[in-house]
């Protein structure tokens, strides 16, 4: 499937739920190459409670498993052998950097590009980005179980 996903569609492929759910909507997806989120940041996040009260912050640990939700989409996109029953892990995380605050009322546009795979590993050049200014980057590895 090429194109877009809206949030049912996005459930029907990834196990998380609120409030762990971190991906509100695919945009553009190109399967086995990229594909293009966002997750919209809003007061209510229950993180932002104590992190911080009086300066609300949304963890870099965070916007990387935004990033890595995204991975899961694109893997799922790419590989017409995986359903809905396939789980995708986070298996790891090179070369992290955040460059930018995301504070409530940001939305994060979350950027995943194909690198390659082997068996069930799959690698991604990850980008978040608020209003085209980078916000974090890493490379991300994801693994994937088919039940």
């Amino acid at each position: 499937m090429a194109g877009t996903l809206d949030i049912l569609q996005i459930q029907k492929l990834l196990p998380h739920r609120y409030p762990f759910l971190l991906v509100d909507k695919v945009v553009a997806c190109e399967p086995g190459a990229s594909l293009t989120a966002l997750k919209n940041v809003t007061f209510n996040e229950p993180f932002f409670q104590g992190h911080f009260p009086s300066q609300p912050i949304m963890p870099g640990v965070l916007i990387m498993e935004a990033l890595a939700q995204a991975t899961a989409l694109l893997t799922s996109q790419s590989d017409d052998k995986l359903g809905e029953g396939a789980v995708y892990y986070l298996a790891g995380i090179d070369n992290a950097r955040f460059k930018r605050q995301v504070v409530p009322g940001d939305q994060l546009c979350l950027q995943v590009t194909y690198l390659k795979h082997k068996r069930h590993l799959w690698s991604f050049d990850c980008r978040a980005e608020v209003d085209g200014e980078l916000a974090a980057s890493a490379q991300i590895m994801c693994a994937v179980s088919v039940a």
